[in-house]
């Protein structure tokens, strides 16, 4: 048998080509949208690529089925209780896919239908031979992470509640994955840092043994605490993901390769002034805060640059790429792994581009934690009409601000930022911090950009408050 995991780190993403040798014929799970490295590793192997198994429609990137299907003629294949807008073959639960001869023997994959993250979330079970009494391992798309399980409230939205999504992920875990021998090797479709789940590990894979053990969502306790557990303090989704689950379950565009276009500082200028543009830096964070362009947003791209930029900017909009020379492609590619492919072009060395434009040049205005204490936070007047003059924003997920929290701080998650910046008063001060320091940093970025003024965030973030304070 054949089998490769690849693993994004930038996105927290796994997919896997699944290959049987006596035959050639393989399977390729959760694609990303740029395939050369699985076509590249299945021509090396022998392999031909026959069909595209989606664990379910992905709301956080853009899946390479389309791509895939162009590239070798494969077929795509999704779970049972999927609509798309093409043509697909559905799977049906317990269904068997045989890679091998036509004798029934080698590799075998078995179809498990587990709703719960999604309506038609699968897993695959892999035998190695088919009358192996162990599995080789399990693809559990997002149903089943290390650590973790999937989030299931993203179809809210569409009709179907949190609790209700919940309770089917209960009956597919412990009907469907937690049947299967405990030496069955765990291959998850996320890592740690996705906002797929809530607390995922940065194992790449595990047993099911061992998350029977250590998995919080697996020990044994009621449907009912199960779903009051799972449904508390998930992460904020990013604004794009809606974006990507329609065009993953409609339908997209194929990838276009090839660096994004130089422009001028006019030119740049000119798209942001008549085609709405934006001007998104994506220099290391040190770069942006000591000199950037007036009005520009910034996510950098040594940190999750695609989520970030996805939270921010919306789906659809003309972007112009401020990045360090040799970097813009890249920047491009991982704007495209979330389907945002109206890149315009980008501003060759944007550093000295700043350097010659003072004029048109910010600096961010940073603070120490211990600088707080020198501006009001709350707890003023008795009068109820008293508003302190300082807002102290905490930009990080529920869970973490519910684990700790800067004296006075409001929660306002990163992802939610764009669609609640109007309750926030642009004449007032703003004092924005995070974990350590880089999503402050952004969001700090697009109040800027909407016309705030006077806009700070906290160096180091509240782990350099706690550190200070003595708190774990």
């Amino acid at each position: 048998m054949h089998f490769a995991q690849y693993y994004l780190d930038c996105l927290s993403q796994a997919s896997y080509l699944i290959g049987d040798k006596t035959t050639g014929r393989a399977v390729l799970v959760d694609p990303r949208r740029d395939i050369d490295d699985y076509l590249h590793d299945a021509e090396a192997a022998g392999l031909r690529i026959e069909l595209v198994v989606e664990t379910h429609i992905h709301a956080d990137f853009l899946s390479g089925h389309l791509e895939l299907a162009r590239a070798t003629g494969a077929a795509i294949a999704f779970g049972e209780a999927a609509e798309t807008g093409f043509p697909v073959r559905r799977l049906r639960d317990g269904e068997r896919l045989s890679l091998g001869p036509d004798d029934g023997e080698g590799v075998t994959l078995t179809v498990l239908a587990t709703p719960g993250h999604t309506l038609e979330s699968i897993c695959l079970v892999i035998h190695e031979h088919p009358d192996d009494e162990v599995p080789f391992g399990v693809l559990t798309g997002d149903t089943l992470f290390v650590g973790d399980v999937g989030r299931p409230d993203l179809l809210s939205a569409a009709g179907h509640s949190a609790q209700d999504m919940a309770a089917r992920l209960h009956r597919s875990l412990h009907t469907k994955l937690l049947t299967l021998p405990d030496a069955t090797r765990v291959f998850p479709a996320h890592g740690a840092g996705s906002a797929c789940g809530r607390s995922l590990s940065s194992e790449t894979s595990s047993t099911i043994g061992d998350q029977r053990r250590f998995n919080y969502a697996l020990q044994p306790m009621p449907e009912a605490d199960f779903v009051r557990l799972v449904t508390a303090g998930q992460p904020t989704a990013p604004g794009y993901f809606a974006h990507d689950a329609a065009l993953n379950r409609d339908g997209h565009p194929l990838l276009e390769s090839g660096p994004p276009p130089a422009l001028t500082l006019d030119e740049a200028l000119e798209a942001r002034d008549r085609q709405g543009a934006v001007l998104l830096d994506c220099r290391p964070l040190a770069a942006y805060t000591r000199a950037h362009l007036a009005g520009s947003l910034h996510t950098s791209l040594d940190t999750r640059f695609a989520e970030y930029a996805g939270t921010v900017v919306a789906p659809g909009t003309p972007i112009v790429l401020l990045a360090d020379p040799g970097t813009e492609q890249e920047a491009r590619l991982r704007l495209a792994r979330i389907g945002y492919d109206h890149v315009l072009g980008h501003l060759p060395d944007p550093s000295a581009v700043l350097d010659r434009t003072p004029a048109l040049t910010r600096s961010s205005h940073r603070i120490r934690h211990d600088e707080l204490d020198a501006r009001p936070t709350g707890g003023g007047p008795a009068d109820p009409e008293y508003r302190s003059p300082l807002q102290l924003i905490d930009v990080r997920n529920p869970a973490e601000y519910e684990a700790g929290a800067l004296p006075g701080a409001r929660n306002i998650p990163l992802a939610g930022l764009p669609h609640r910046i109007d309750e926030l008063d642009p004449s007032r001060p703003v004092v924005l911090y995070c974990r350590s320091g880089n999503r402050s940093v952004i969001a700090a970025a697009l109040l800027e950009a909407r016309g705030f003024g006077d806009v700070c965030d906290v160096v180091g973030g509240y782990e350099a408050a706690a550190a200070a304070a003595g708190v774990g």
